[in-house]
Parts: C-alpha cells; sequence; structure tokens
C-alpha cells in the first residue's frame, strides 16, 4: 500500500495542476500525511528548473500552514484528532516518550532537524508543538526557517547541478542531513547539561 502511494504521488508531478498537488501534499504531510512533499518536488523541479525557486516557495508556505495545522491539531484536538493518527502511523509511543521528556528549545531544535531531514516526522514535531503550547509565533518563524531552508537547498541543487545530483540527493541527502541534524540534538544537549 505504502508504495503505492508513493507512486501516485509521484505521478502528480506530470500533471499541469502539479503546483496545486504540491502545496496540497507539502500542507498534509506537516499534519496527518506519510509522504515528504519532496517526492513530488524533486520531480517538477527537475522538468523545470526555472521554476525551482517557485516551487521550494510553494512547498514552505504549504508546509508551514500545514504545521501550524499539525499545532491547533495537537493543542485542541489531542484525543480526538491527534492521538489516532498518530496510533495509525505507528508513531504514539514515540510520541509519548517525546512528550514526556522535551521542553520548548528540544521541541524548537526538532522542528529544525525535522525540517532538515525528516527526524522525527513533522507531522509528530507540528503536533507535539500544539501539546506542549509551544508559543505559535515562535513556532511559525522556525517552520518557516526549517522548512524554508530545506526547500530552498534542494531547488538550488536541483537548478545548479539539474539531473546528476538527483541520485545524491535520493541516497546521500538525508544521510547529510541527519548527521547535522545529530550534531545540533549533541551540541543542544552539552549546553544544556554544562549550563
Amino acid at each position: 500500500m505504502l508504495r503505492r502511494l508513493y507512486d501516485w504521488t509521484l505521478s502528480l508531478a506530470a500533471r499541469k495542476s502539479a503546483e496545486w498537488w504540491l502545496a496540497f501534499i507539502a500542507f498534509v504531510e506537516s499534519s496527518v500525511f506519510l509522504i515528504p512533499a519532496d517526492v513530488l518536488f524533486v520531480p517538477m523541479a527537475l522538468s523545470r528548473p526555472e521554476r525551482s525557486y517557485r516551487y521550494a516557495v510553494i512547498a514552505t508556505v504549504a508546509s508551514v500552514l500545514g504545521g501550524i495545522a499539525g499545532w491547533y491539531i495537537g493543542y485542541y484536538a489531542y484525543e480526538t484528532i491527534a492521538k489516532p493518527v498518530l496510533e495509525f502511523y505507528g508513531k504514539f509511543d514515540e510520541f509519548e516518550a517525546l512528550r514526556t521528556s522535551s521542553g520548548i528549545g528540544f521541541i524548537l531544535l526538532m522542528l529544525v532537524t525535522s525540517g532538515a531531514a525528516h527526524l522525527p516526522p513533522i507531522k509528530v514535531v507540528t503536533i507535539l508543538a500544539g501539546v506542549m503550547h509551544v508559543n505559535l509565533a515562535l513556532f511559525v518563524v522556525s517552520a518557516i526557517i526549517a522548512r524554508g531552508a530545506r526547500f530552498l537547498l534542494l531547488a538550488w541543487l536541483l537548478r545548479t547541478y539539474g539531473e546528476p545530483i538527483r541520485g545524491f540527493i535520493e541516497e546521500r541527502l538525508g544521510l547529510i542531513a541527519g548527521a547535522g541534524a545529530g550534531a545540533l540534538i549533541v551540541l543542544y544537549l552539552a549546553v544544556k547539561y554544562t549550563l
């Protein structure tokens, strides 16, 4: 089922309505959807490199709006919407562990790491931010920076290097971003426990 969903999402890149689909996928990815917007963003930017930055802005705006929706779900509808969504994706236990051990600073750090490397998935972080009552304005600014940096970096790479960079992005960008995210977490913990 997951592979069919992935293939369907990828097929949307060839449609005339691809920009609308990109916005929709980026929006729902940030609150409830499993497939990342990159699946649609990368082929769109490769097929029309002159529009890659436009696509990055569309994906960023929609992703931040979806993040706000996730925040509201966590803030106002944890039991009725958030908990069943997290259970459906098998992320409830991970979520509860994060919920009981996280402060606002760590949530904002996770927002950056999720924006960069999908670690943890963005929907988990946006819902958690709402549950933990993270200031909405601070959340929005952090989401713009995190998601915008990711999509603009991808746009720059795809526009500058085109098809040859696709393999690198698909195979290694997650590892590199994950290593960077890991370094940020280690730095955060070092600062937290030494001060």
